[in-house]
């Protein structure tokens, strides 16, 4: 009778701890937390807006030693420009040959990288001088979406959920980052910019720019610009999605703009 009892003591002391487990979850489990979602980036635009060219499908957009450059795309369109920020005109321009999709734009140590779309080719040209001497031409095995850099490595985009790392050198890949977004995987990571430590990437077909942190490819706030997008489509039907940020390190400034949109906005993100 004893035996029987503590048998029955056994399966009934299993049956709790199995209970027990089960009514715990994974939702309990502090390994198994879901991740928080980035916080909202709050911002301000700085008035009044600058000019810019709608016939600019803008693809690439960024400040090197005080001045703006900007790159565009579509076949037959591609340029690279350094561009008035006052009047939105370009200072000094050159054209892609026809069979090229212009994409990002990055400067690092005086030299201009542009990444074509899907021709696996990016271009490397000299600043100094009045004519953008191309001095290299590296292949790409991706698609080239957005690019910017840390001081270091050239980041790249490719509209997957990683970010891609390449030596300036010898455009040999380093790494590669994934980015995600409260635990998911993060897509269409498009025009990207360095800015004091994190990634600002702004995604394709969306209005948002996301602020990432490099240390674990966490999206850790974004900001909603539909209000911009609006506004740049009622003063010009023509434009298109948001897509541009760019860093004035001298004067810790940032700008947005978009394809083909008639302004480029100063903004102040929150901290």
């Amino acid at each position: 009778m004893k035996k029987i009892t503590a048998i029955i003591l056994s399966v009934l002391f299993i049956t709790c701890k199995n209970n027990d487990t089960h009514v715990a979850g994974p939702g309990t489990d502090p390994d198994n937390k879901p991740e928080p979602p980035p916080a909202v980036l709050s911002y301000s635009i700085i008035s009044p807006a600058y000019p810019h060219d709608t016939a600019s499908f803008t693809q690439g957009l960024t400040f090197y030693k005080g001045e703006l450059y900007e790159g565009t795309g579509y076949n037959g369109k591609s340029k690279l420009m350094k561009v008035d920020l006052k009047t939105g005109k370009p200072v000094k321009s050159i054209s892609l040959d026809n069979k090229y999709f212009g994409e990002g734009i990055a400067i690092l140590k005086d030299t201009i990288y542009q990444l074509t779309w899907q021709q696996h080719v990016v271009f490397a040209y000299a600043i100094k001088g009045n004519d953008f001497k191309k001095v290299k031409e590296f292949p790409l095995s991706t698609e080239g979406w957005g690019i910017t850099t840390d001081g270091k490595s050239l980041i790249i985009s490719t509209g997957g959920n990683n970010l891609d790392y390449y030596d300036p050198s010898t455009f040999t890949k380093q790494k590669s980052l994934p980015i995600t977004d409260a635990g998911a995987d993060s897509y269409n990571l498009n025009e990207l910019e360095y800015i004091d430590g994190y990634i600002y990437a702004n995604q394709w077909q969306a209005s948002y720019i996301f602020k990432i942190d490099p240390a674990n490819g966490k999206i850790i706030a974004k900001a909603n610009l539909a209000k911009e997008e609006d506004a740049a489509k009622a003063v010009y039907p023509g434009a298109d999605v948001l897509n541009g940020i760019a860093y004035d390190e001298a004067t810790k400034k940032i700008y947005i703009t978009g394809k083909y949109w008639p302004a480029l906005y100063e903004i102040q993100f929150s901290k």
